[in-house]
């Protein structure tokens, strides 16, 4: 078997109808499906909640559940903040730099755009606390083709070493920065 694409991803919200508001204003994804139900389908146990969809673009659905019986949401403490993110592809930098203008705008805290010499983004949390990414591609064919001659041996020395590898390391080179 291979996996078609993914059906949907999954989070907790704090309040549904402010979550769909906010990606519909910001992210410009529509709001597809609510499912709401007494109890849970899979396991059966009396727990009230509201589940909606979004539209994410590309036949990717971005989902949530409001679950008011529950103790109220946390994160994982053990994980730093920035590794935990739901990354989303732009078509530009130009729609980078007016996603970041109009949340700014509106007060929510952004951090970048960060070059990451294949692509740039932004970064930034919603009214949940989830922290977003939006990426816009900038590689180049070569960038991507050296990437990919060397994630085996990456992957390998890492296991290993459990140090970062230096077979990209061209990618923080100077002649590289402006890409």
């Amino acid at each position: 078997m291979k996996i078609d694409r993914i059906h949907h991803v999954a989070y907790r919200c704090r309040d549904a109808k402010q979550t769909v508001e906010w990606y519909r204003k910001y992210l410009g994804m529509d709001f597809v499906l609510a499912i709401a139900e007494d109890q849970v389908p899979s396991t059966h146990e009396p727990d009230p909640y509201m589940h909606l969809f979004m539209d994410a673009g590309g036949g990717n659905i971005l989902a949530f559940f409001e679950l008011p019986n529950s103790p109220a949401m946390d994160r994982d403490r053990n994980t730093p903040e920035w590794v935990q993110h739901i990354a989303f592809k732009v078509g530009s930098v130009k729609d980078l730099e007016e996603t970041k203008a109009r949340l700014e705008a509106d007060g929510i805290p952004v951090v970048g755009i960060t070059d990451h010499t294949i692509f740039k983004s932004i970064y930034f949390f919603d009214p949940n606390g989830h922290r977003l990414e939006l990426a816009a591609d900038t590689a180049t064919a070569d960038m991507q083709r050296k990437l990919d001659d060397v994630k085996w041996a990456m992957l390998e020395e890492w296991s290993r070493t459990k140090r970062a590898p230096k077979h990209a390391a061209w990618m923080h080179e100077k002649e590289f920065a402006s890409h």
